[in-house]
């Protein structure tokens, strides 16, 4: 069970949002959904993630933490508790995100909120491989296409997102009547894609997936069998 905040800051915490979709598992080829985003270069883990949440023994309820000082901030007025942006699953940031401390509560909490991919201009190492841990896509765009991607999910929040890690690319279709559907092309490194694709990020699905080379290993092994002959 999580540890709640300080008084002061529950008294003033956002409500938390439950997650539309499961969590990731096995391959993650493609994903579809509509997009928030969240303007602003260098934004750190403690900012995705203020300190006061990592005291939780479990990543439980880590969703009412997702830029919760930022939110106190602006009430009502940050992407994450507009009512327009309840249920998006894409999130769209800038340079250098996730840069900072290597708290893996922050990747946490963005997937608990319901996020299940990212496009940005470039992201901390750290965070890429914590958010690559859980099957949760760190793809990269140009800032300008950005820019340009970032004012439109603001503009018509009902626009909705494809994309299909395998080609790489992001198909944009505006809510009916606000234009035609047009495309961006993505970056990703090799090994990442592949393990994406494939479902090896999932190690424990890979473990499942063998269990059966697991059992005859562990016959083998004297010391679970009892040292027997």
């Amino acid at each position: 069970m999580s540890a709640p905040p300080s008084p002061a800051a529950a008294s003033h915490a956002p409500t938390p949002v439950l997650a539309p979709a499961p969590f990731p598992s096995g391959p993650v080829r493609r994903l579809q959904g509509r997009g928030v985003a969240v303007v602003g270069n260098d934004i750190d883990t403690d900012r995705i993630i203020p300190a006061r949440f990592l005291k939780c023994v479990s990543f439980d309820g880590l969703a009412q933490g997702a830029f919760a000082d930022d939110r106190l901030e602006q009430p009502g007025a940050h992407p994450f508790d507009r009512p327009e942006h309840q249920g998006a699953t894409i999130l769209v940031v800038n340079g250098n995100f996730g840069c900072g401390s290597s708290r893996e509560h922050a990747p946490q909490a963005l997937m608990r909120w319901g996020i299940r991919a990212l496009i940005g201009e470039s992201f901390a190492e750290i965070f890429f491989g914590n958010c690559l841990a859980l099957g949760i896509p760190c793809l990269q765009a140009p800032a300008a296409d950005l820019a340009a991607l970032q004012a439109a999910l603001t503009a018509s929040p009902a626009t909705i997102l494809d994309l299909d890690i395998e080609a790489l690319r992001l198909t944009i279709s505006p809510a009916a009547g606000a234009g035609d559907p047009r495309s961006l092309a993505l970056s990703l490194a090799e090994g990442p894609q592949r393990m994406l694709v494939s479902g090896q990020w999932d190690g424990t699905a890979q473990l499942l997936a063998h269990g059966a080379a697991l059992d005859a290993t562990a016959a083998r092994l004297p010391y679970l069998s009892g040292f027997g002959a």
